[in-house]
């Protein structure tokens, strides 16, 4: 069995849109790399406690404000590594130089739409692409009050930008996570006119830069012109392949429907109820403990979802959340 080192990752997120990424000093397998900094988790160690003690002797850095992220395996010619990423959100310097590569390395903020560093390590990859997923989803709901008038609410919500005010609360969300992402969620309306809906979503979330998810269909996706599909839980079990659609994102109930669309390589998950929701009015829900439970460790970054409100948005990240998915308050 191969071994897998534990590491620490630490993700720094400013309110306009950067992070910081670390060049690796000389000695240390792939010297001169850039990566985020972080480092071995020692025995006895959480993964908090391992950021703080890194942070500290390799930037001079002590972290304020914090939380879990996603984890994910990277194989290395020297090394098999977990990387337990956590995205830090407030932070100081240790003294009165702040920010300082204390073992000689080099450390640069950086735009996701414009990394000027290179090489940069592999296992930043899955990273960057975390980081380009807003931190709210949108799923339709046009079944309660008819396609046209949900299409005149979504372009007044989006012409309002709603989306550029970080709501209140801890956690800063970055400019580069503001875009919108939404679901094209419709069960009971006629596929003919699912069609026209769906096109239509899709040419306005488009004019928004909006990434647009179609409920699982695949080739409606495609038809559409979509940028991915989002499977059901029970075809995240049926399906051997991801589909050859730019994202795709999972509903899952378990953490076997998380590792089920780990294995299918999603780009997310979304796991719930997480609260009480007029669709479910007989389900018992998750609540926050367990949805931290059941997203603890997991592969990909996974939204929150159920019964939530923007103002939930802090809250769900602070328990291990991508961000959070809505249908009826996303508007």
């Amino acid at each position: 069995m191969t071994h897998v080192t534990d590491v620490a990752v630490a993700v720094f997120i400013t309110a306009d849109g950067r992070f910081l990424l670390s060049s690796r000093p000389d000695g240390k397998p792939y010297a001169g790399y850039w990566e985020f900094p972080g480092g071995k988790i020692e025995a006895g160690e959480s993964v908090r406690e391992a950021l703080v003690r890194e942070l500290e002797e390799e930037l001079n850095v002590v972290i304020d404000e914090c939380t879990p992220w996603f984890s994910f395996k990277m194989a290395y010619p020297h090394a098999t590594v977990r990387l337990r990423t956590w995205r830090v959100t407030a932070w100081h310097g240790a003294d009165q130089r702040g920010i300082h590569g204390m073992e000689g390395q080099s450390f640069c903020w950086q735009e996701l739409t414009d990394i000027s560093v290179s090489p940069t390590l592999p296992g930043c990859v899955p990273i960057f692409r975390a980081l380009s997923l807003p931190t709210t989803y949108t799923i339709t709901n046009a079944g309660e009050c008819g396609a046209e008038a949900y299409l005149q609410h979504l372009r007044a919500s989006w012409g309002k930008n709603a989306a550029n005010s970080p709501p209140d609360g801890a956690f800063v969300v970055p400019a580069f996570s503001r875009q919108r992402l939404i679901q094209i969620r419709e069960k009971s309306m006629p596929p003919a006119k699912l069609r026209q809906f769906a096109a239509a979503v899709t040419a306005l979330a488009h004019e928004h830069q909006a990434i647009v998810m179609v409920n699982g269909d695949v080739e409606l996706a495609l038809a559409v012109g979509a940028d991915g599909v989002h499977l059901t839980s029970a075809q995240l079990t049926s399906m051997t392949t991801r589909p050859a659609l730019t994202w795709v994102g999972g509903s899952a109930h378990s953490r076997e429907d998380i590792a089920r669309a780990a294995e299918l390589n999603c780009d997310f998950v979304v796991v719930g109820s997480v609260k009480p929701t007029a669709s479910h009015p007989g389900q018992t829900p998750l609540g926050w403990v367990a949805f931290e439970e059941m997203v603890r460790d997991s592969p990909m970054p996974a939204f929150a979802i159920g019964g939530l409100l923007p103002s939930d948005l802090d809250q769900a990240i602070v328990h291990g959340a991508h961000g959070i998915a809505m249908q009826r308050a996303a508007l």
